[in-house]
């Protein structure tokens, strides 16, 4: 089995040399983002993958991968470039497995750099964007602390940009103790807003240099 997905990778790769911006979504699908909200999340993923589409370079160099969290923490979609995503239908249900869902995603960035770096691949400093509408909830303490060290170790040593974006009555003072960057509040359920700067700004980035800084577009869907 090892040996049929090393080749999948290899054709893959040779069928598309160009470097990569992996994105990873941790969306949370806990029971209190039922109907409106989860709702607007679906639509807004849909938005996603239409304004990436748009663009020639962002279609071959942007990777998606979704990581739902609710009582369970489930892999939606493992990488694919943004020319096959195919936004996935999320219903909410459950408690918030928060930390599982972090260490999840940190750990699939991983594995994916490993199958660039065996391919000869380029790829940028990986993003991971976790939006939620609570807190941790229905998981050890340990695990929540294991995820907050990690993204720590993992943005001080630049391999991932890691953002947190709060949605309604989300807890934004424990959502900043987890994470290193500032959170951002979503106004409403703007999320379609959201995932229209967050194509962009993933344009921006497949269009740079892997080793750029990239001034990025203001957030104008939320508030510090």
């Amino acid at each position: 089995m090892a040996e049929a997905l090393k080749l999948e990778d290899a054709v893959e790769f040779a069928e598309n040399p160009e470097p990569r911006c992996p994105c990873v979504l941790l969306l949370d699908t806990s029971g209190s983002m039922q109907g409106v909200a989860i709702d607007a999340l679906n639509e807004g993923l849909r938005t996603f993958k239409e304004e990436l589409n748009q663009d020639n370079l962002a279609r071959k160099r942007v990777e998606v991968a979704i990581v739902t969290f609710g009582s369970d923490v489930k892999v939606a979609q493992d990488f694919v470039t943004a020319d096959i995503f195919e936004p996935p239908s999320l219903s909410a249900q459950g408690l918030t497995h928060m930390g599982g869902a972090i260490l999840q995603g940190l750990d699939m960035i991983e594995a994916r750099k490993g199958q660039y770096r065996s391919n000869g691949v380029n790829y940028y400093r990986p993003w991971v964007f976790l939006i939620t509408d609570g807190e941790p909830q229905g998981e050890p303490d340990s695990i929540i602390d294991q995820a907050t060290q990690r993204i720590r170790d993992d943005e001080a040593g630049k391999r991932v940009a890691f953002f947190a974006v709060g949605v309604e009555s989300a807890n934004m003072t424990r959502l900043s103790q987890i994470v290193v960057r500032s959170p951002l509040k979503l106004q409403g359920l703007n999320f379609k807003e959201l995932f229209i700067w967050l194509s962009a700004s993933m344009q921006r980035v497949s269009q740079s240099k892997p080793e750029d800084q990239v001034a990025l577009p203001p957030p104008g869907w939320g508030v510090v």
